[in-house]
């Protein structure tokens, strides 16, 4: 006994130290601790650091660089090839559906065969009372089986196994040493309730299909969204560079002003201070080049940050020149029908869709779940006995010897609470989901029509403008008429051309706002704007298969 109480110990005392020494030689875990100023001291801007040397004057501002930057002309569908290609968003979710589709595979394979096998060896020294005293009988066990597993899609399994035992032994009550014994078996066990069913056994592919499907529909509504700010981009860049040009030529008609001014002061035609006002249009209008150049930058900015292209950075010299030009049409719409078909479309309607298909399939199988286990069993085996191996063999062939069982497995829940509440939840997410289903219905109603009225909205803006911008432009050339006709001031002819500059201005931006209406009114319908349709494909495999060393 104090043997082997000690052995006890002694082996305790080895899984400790073990344990111990495993916890020494784990890697360190990797812990971030955040300084507290980090997070509760706002640092300050050292801007002494940065200020000028010499600082910058009205000459110095209108100076050209004496390289100007390089350009790049992008037509709109090159843009949005380059926003596909190499989108950091688009990237990412692009990789989602080989991921899904793994899940899927993963999900199939539930179904394949398994071979199995077993190896044992058992050496015994047993006891026995004899007459005289108590003598042991030595000997060993060794037995091995194999055979293949197969599930069913019904839920029950199909296994087929051979197995093998050589017993020998030194007992004088063994009359065949060493004994060889074969057994071939084949059985098939089969739900007959629960887990029953080939759609009950199917359940889980059927989810992670739905999950593809979902994982396709948001990677496409993310492509879609992609090209749609691209196009909302490359309209606001070209808004900017027409900006700016018509500030310039704002500044080019202040220019002339001040020159008309000047010969007519010379002339004795007007007086000195004709020049000064010609002068204050002129840094008027130079400190509207300066806001369009800014804006005009941060729409360049924009415009590589959304194309993400090697060479084009954000901080990049290179300016980028959209020659796709407008082509404002009017369209009439049926709101009806748009409507209709932004529920047909949208990939958000889609998803949803799916939502409801996965309930419903949820509820079907957890309706199976409640039900009672109960499963039929059946075995068909071989015996086989032998002096030796290949006598034990042949009579398995011969198959003298079978055995037939069938038994019946029974387990009925007393109560089963826990199924019945899983089928309750399950019939709550599925109201849950068709209520939302109503709620995104309605809300894409609105976004169209919304959409449409903008859209019209922006139509009767470049009616607008362009009427203006015509009556504008007569204006300022009358009231050029008359300062040369000594009627009128500078003043006159400033405000009149600040207001052909504005108009000007006003028809620029509603004619690219009405192209982005339309880019937001082929979005909530769940389409894109152009003659041809863009097809995507998940991202390439290859280069993701690496596995970590």
């Amino acid at each position: 006994m104090k043997k082997i109480t000690g052995i006890i110990i002694f082996a305790l005392l080895t899984v400790l130290l073990i344990g111990g020494c495993q916890s020494n030689e784990e890697a360190p875990f990797y812990k971030m601790k955040v300084p507290v100023e980090k997070t509760k001291i706002i640092e300050t801007l050292p801007l002494e650091e940065f200020e000028s040397e010499v600082q910058p004057t009205i000459t110095s501002i209108l100076e050209m660089p004496e390289e100007p930057p390089a350009m790049i002309d992008l037509t709109l569908e090159q843009s949005r090839g380059l926003a596909m290609e190499n989108n950091l968003d688009l990237k990412v979710q692009l990789i989602a559906p080989n991921i899904s589709q793994e899940a899927v595979n993963a999900e199939r394979a539930k179904f394949e065969a398994a071979f199995f096998s077993n190896f044992n060896y058992y050496k015994f020294d047993q006891p026995n009372v004899s007459v005289v005293d108590i003598e042991g009988s030595q000997g060993n066990n060794t037995d091995y089986d194999f055979g293949v597993n197969l599930p069913l899609k019904t839920g029950g399994t199909i296994t087929f196994d051979l197995a093998e035992n050589r017993s020998s032994s030194n007992s004088e009550n063994v009359l065949i040493n060493p004994v060889y014994t074969n057994d071939m078996a084949l059985s098939i066990s089969q739900p007959l309730l629960r887990n029953a069913g080939v759609r009950t056994n199917t359940h889980t592919i059927r989810i992670a299909e739905y999950n593809k499907s979902i994982t396709d529909a948001r990677t496409k509504l993310e492509v879609i969204r992609v090209i749609a700010a691209m196009d909302r981009v490359y309209w606001r860049l070209y808004a900017a560079i027409k900006q700016l040009e018509v500030r310039k030529q704002q500044y080019d008609l202040a220019n002339e002003q001040l020159e008309r001014a000047k010969r007519f002061v010379n002339a004795g035609q007007h007086a000195q201070i004709e020049v000064k006002r010609a002068e204050a249009a002129m840094a008027q209008s130079l400190e509207s080049i300066i806001f369009a150049e800014n804006n005009l930058r941060n729409r360049q900015r924009e415009m590589k940050l959304t194309l993400n292209k090697t060479g084009l950075e954000t901080n990049s010299e290179t300016a980028i020149i959209p020659t796709t030009e407008p082509n404002p049409l009017h369209y009439t719409f049926d709101d009806k029908i748009l409507v209709d078909q932004a529920i047909e479309n949208r990939m958000e309607m889609l998803e949803l869709e799916l939502e409801i298909a996965k309930a419903v399939s949820q509820i079907d199988y957890l309706k199976n779940q409640a039900l009672p286990i109960v499963n039929l069993n059946y075995t068909y085996n071989i015996n086989a006995t032998g002096i030796t191996r290949t006598d034990s063999q042949n009579l398995l062939l011969d198959n003298y010897f079978a055995d037939h069982r069938i038994g019946l497995q029974l387990n009925i829940p007393l109560g089963n609470e826990a199924a019945k509440s899983n089928l309750r939840q399950a019939y709550y997410q599925r109201r849950q989901v068709l209520a939302s289903k109503e709620g995104r219905t309605a809300m894409i109603e609105v976004e169209v029509l919304n959409a449409l009225d903008q859209l019209e909205t922006n139509w009767q803006r470049i009616l607008a403008a362009r009427q203006s911008t015509l009556l504008e432009a007569r204006l300022y050339e009358a009231e050029v008429h008359q300062f040369e006709n000594g009627l009128t001031t500078s003043t006159d002819v400033r405000e009149a051309q600040a207001n052909l500059t504005n108009a000007q201005s006003t028809e620029i931006n509603a004619i690219a706002e009405y192209q982005i209406a339309l880019v937001d009114l082929a979005y909530a319908t769940g389409t894109l704007l152009g003659a041809a349709q863009v097809e995507w494909e998940p991202a390439g495999t290859e280069k993701y298969m690496a596995m970590p060393e």
